[in-house]
């Protein structure tokens, strides 16, 4: 008799989940998206026309064409749009932060409860951003603080072999930047995937949560791996393409109906652009909340706080009874 074999747990059985929990509540998240990850993705994307106008370089033709004499005028300028670019970007940073930051909190919390089939209400969600914001504040500056030293030791240290032997070619320095930055980094970025999540639903701060998801991430880097190749690409690749667009319609000027067209060809841009990286931040972080609730099936963790949820309940819990015993999806009846 043949049998079914069992599920494999991959990226993309975390996407399908992740789709699931959605789907099921997609007004819900369609209202987070849009108070908190539609102003993060637009911001994002118009940032480099924004930084491009307030550029002291973005004048330089202007005093190539007029050609006059009055140079101490021009520096004078070129300071205060210096000037106006960093007040610009230091509150501009910090609301991005801030946004990113409410978005990972309500989010989190809502795919969390919607994983277990509880009720997924919109106030809820907004409430649990206070007594999550801080532990996900100290969490994220300590991995942040953390990945930039370990940046800065291997500039300084490239920086040092570099002054004693300067016949190195800069070539063979920035590879041995790479070389020495680029593994500690990623392995530290997929052992602590799960530090946001950890925060805001076991309400951890510190080193603490950063070395439980490492605990929980043992076994299961290959799907955090294929997680940040894929959201980190596409959103890459969104917010660079749209800067190449947006330069290139810079660039080319047009008066008329050429201009006009050009201006809601824009338009047209920024907001596709903003709503496909609305829905891949959307997604990467309900992958995230998914994948560490698997991450808990698979380490045991799982199954005694599905019994205590569901104690009074119907529940199906398809575990498998191959290599990955743990596998589970919870549906009310």
């Amino acid at each position: 008799m043949a049998t079914t074999p069992p599920p494999t747990l991959n990226f993309c059985t975390v996407l399908s989940e992740s789709k699931r929990i959605i789907n099921a509540h997609s007004r819900h998240f369609l209202a987070l998206s849009v108070i908190f990850l539609l102003p993060l993705s637009f911001s994002l994307i118009v940032s480099p026309t924004l930084f491009h106008l307030l550029s002291p370089s973005s004048d330089s033709h202007i005093h190539i064409l007029l050609r006059t004499p009055t140079l101490p005028l021009f520096h004078h300028h070129n300071h205060h749009r210096h000037l106006n670019t960093l007040l610009f970007s230091l509150p501009f940073s910090l609301s991005l932060i801030l946004i990113s930051l409410f978005s990972l909190s309500s989010i989190t919390h809502s795919v969390f409860h919607g994983f277990f089939g509880r009720p997924v209400k919109l106030p809820s969600a907004i409430q649990s951003i206070l007594p999550s914001f801080f532990p996900l504040l100290l969490t994220t500056l300590l991995s942040q603080l953390t990945l930039f030293s370990i940046a800065l030791f291997s500039f300084l240290f490239v920086h040092s072999l570099y002054h004693f032997a300067p016949s190195l070619s800069s070539t063979f320095s920035i590879l041995l930047f790479l070389l020495l930055f680029l593994p500690p980094f990623l392995y530290l970025q997929l052992s602590w995937t799960l530090s946001s999540v950890i925060s805001v639903v076991e309400s951890t701060y510190g080193f603490e949560p950063l070395n439980r998801s490492s605990k929980l991430m043992k076994g299961m880097k290959g799907i955090g791996l294929s997680s940040l190749l894929f959201f980190g690409f596409m959103e890459v690749v969104l917010v660079w393409s749209n800067s190449v667009f947006a330069s290139n319609s810079d660039g080319d000027g047009g008066n008329g109906t050429s201009g006009l067209f050009k201006d809601w060809a824009s338009v047209v841009q920024i907001v596709l652009a903003s709503t496909s990286l609305m829905l891949l931040m959307l997604y990467q972080t309900a992958a995230n909340t998914v994948l560490y609730m698997y991450c808990k099936a698979v380490h045991g963790e799982l199954a005694v706080e599905i019994v205590e949820e569901f104690a009074r309940e119907y529940v199906t819990l398809p575990f498998d009874e191959g290599k990955i015993p743990h596998l589970v999806s919870v549906v009310r009846v």
